[in-house]
């Protein structure tokens, strides 16, 4: 064991527990470490001369705080300087380890983007989730939110993003990019990611969300299609999108009861869109193009599920 520094035995003896170590403590219990590095490790892990190779640990956990704290590559340094509870979660101690400079954060940042590993890092996640019988099957509820993108041409090209879009959102027209997820009936963790400029509609990625064994889906009005209610019911599945009022119609009062009974399930697909937006504080894109930005939301996303699932993976690991 290494030996303590002055400065993390005076932290070690305060009376107050912050809310921030409180979180890094659930997340350091919940999330699978040694499989989430034993899918990077293949690809990290490599002969180099020159000074040593960080652990990949310590990088996971860095790029992970990027993600829970909004911190970008230069503000994740700093952040493990100035922040004792941060250095205590990834395993270093100033007074002995060398902490990553921006570049170092940048390139595993890199490195996760060239080989797809945070698409795999979710799927892992989800595996996780399937064998402790915490994400199931059965049923699928869809939904997709506008994810911000600066509409700022002030760059060489001149330009706003080619991979963003406007999209309109009741009378306000938003620019940026859409993320559509499927999520469990029951349990509410993500199953499905996709990510689209902001301007395609919602219904367009309803066959990416669903299931092949789902028996009922679930949707706001903004999936309502006719077509696929007469398939989904033609194959024994229930087709549990609310109803859109037509033109010059109004819903009928079983349309109405019917609506409000879906949305009070439909509405567990909004706490994984809370977690990113509120509580990770992701509200608008940190990169140019949509392939980084989908890399990004696979992580989110995987962290999203742990965070929800926290209490019961808690539990089980007691």
């Amino acid at each position: 064991m290494k030996q303590r520094s002055f400065s993390s035995l005076e932290q070690a003896h305060k009376n107050k527990r912050t809310k921030r170590e409180v979180f890094l403590d659930e997340m350091e219990v919940v999330v699978p470490w040694a499989r989430l590095e034993a899918l990077i490790s293949p690809h990290y892990t490599k002969p180099r001369k020159g000074r040593p190779q960080m652990p990949l640990a310590v990088m996971l956990r860095i790029y992970f705080l990027q993600q829970w704290y909004g911190l970008s590559d230069p503000g994740a340094e700093e952040a493990l300087y100035d922040m004792h509870s941060m250095r205590d979660f990834v395993g270093l101690d100033l007074a002995q380890d060398a902490i990553p400079d921006e570049t170092t954060i940048l390139n595993f940042r890199h490195l996760l983007e060239q080989y797809n590993l945070t698409e795999a890092l979710f799927d892992a996640v989800k595996t996780y989730l399937e064998e402790r019988a915490l994400l199931l099957r059965g049923g699928t509820i869809m939904d997709a939110t506008l994810i911000a993108a600066s509409p700022s041409t002030k760059n060489e090209a001149g330009k706003r993003d080619p991979d963003m879009s406007q999209s309109k959102q009741g009378n306000q027209w938003y620019f940026g990019m859409k993320a559509h997820i499927g999520v469990d009936a029951k349990s509410g963790l993500i199953h499905t990611v996709k990510t689209t400029t902001g301007k395609v509609h919602d219904a367009k990625l309803t066959d990416d969300l669903i299931r092949p064994d789902d028996i009922i889906i679930f949707g706001d009005k903004g999936y309502v299609s006719d077509k696929r209610k007469r398939a989904t019911r033609a194959r024994g599945a229930t087709w549990a999108v609310k109803d859109k009022r037509k033109p010059g119609r109004v819903l009928s009062a079983s349309q109405k009861k019917r609506n409000k009974k879906y949305g009070a399930v439909r509405a567990k697909v909004e706490h994984v869109f809370r977690v990113i937006k509120c509580q990770f504080g992701y509200r608008k894109v940190r990169y140019r193009g949509l392939a980084k930005n989908e890399a990004q939301m696979f992580s989110l996303m995987a962290l999203a599920s742990l965070y929800l699932a926290r209490r019961c993976l808690r539990v089980e690991s007691a």
